[in-house]
């Protein structure tokens, strides 16, 4: 073989091989956009899960988080999904910037969200921080609107069996609990109301309830 020769098929070789290589970046973006929620950003149930895994197989001392909007049905109803969306986007936003390099957030669907994040002694600290910035209004056609947050953590080291599926149970049990003790985005919607009633005359107070 005629070194000419062996020079055209290494380079038909090359460039096949570019192709592919190629070819398999394209497929590869276009799979890792589809597990990505258009609207947040974040990564979607499947493309979090397999994060989340490789994440604990690494870091058995990671923690799991489940937020949730409290009070987003209202602004959607309200205002209506542009607003909703807005929100959505809005939290997105604020969770990926709160996890920085040390955790994955993920939108589960609705206004669930979901996040991986590295334990340490001040997690209870962010994750409190993590709350109140969930709970910062969000500007959206020259209205302020509002949601409570309730957020729910489950430390994998503290776990019997330290597994993805074991943490979420975990992280959706505290979340409720949260929901159950503060009820914040309740509170916040009727005290006005309440305060409201007290100011009426009691015999206008008893006509109203009758």
């Amino acid at each position: 073989m005629t070194n000419s020769v062996y020079i055209v098929q290494t380079l038909a070789v090359l460039f096949l091989a570019a192709g592919w290589a190629l070819h398999a970046s394209r497929l590869y973006r276009r799979l890792d956009r589809s597990r990505r929620d258009p609207l947040t950003g974040l990564w979607t149930r499947d493309g979090w899960t397999r994060r989340a895994e490789r994440t604990i197989r690494r870091r058995p001392r990671a923690a799991v988080l489940l937020a949730d909007l409290d009070g987003f049905k209202a602004v959607n109803d309200v205002h209506g999904h542009a607003a909703g969306d807005a929100v959505l986007e809005s939290a997105g936003a604020r969770l990926t910037a709160w996890c920085g390099a040390h955790g994955v957030a993920g939108r589960l669907g609705g206004d669930e969200f979901v996040v991986v994040v590295d334990d340490d002694a001040r997690l209870d600290d962010r994750i409190a921080d993590l709350a109140e910035l969930l709970r910062q209004p969000v500007e959206h056609q020259g209205v302020k609107l509002s949601v409570g947050a309730s957020v729910g953590a489950a430390r994998l080291a503290a776990l019997p069996e330290p597994t993805l599926s074991a943490a979420l149970k975990a992280a959706d049990q505290a979340m409720y609990r949260v929901k159950g003790r503060t009820r914040r985005g309740r509170r916040l919607l009727l005290a006005p109301l309440f305060a409201a009633l007290r100011g009426l005359p009691q015999r206008l107070r008893f006509a109203l309830a009758a």
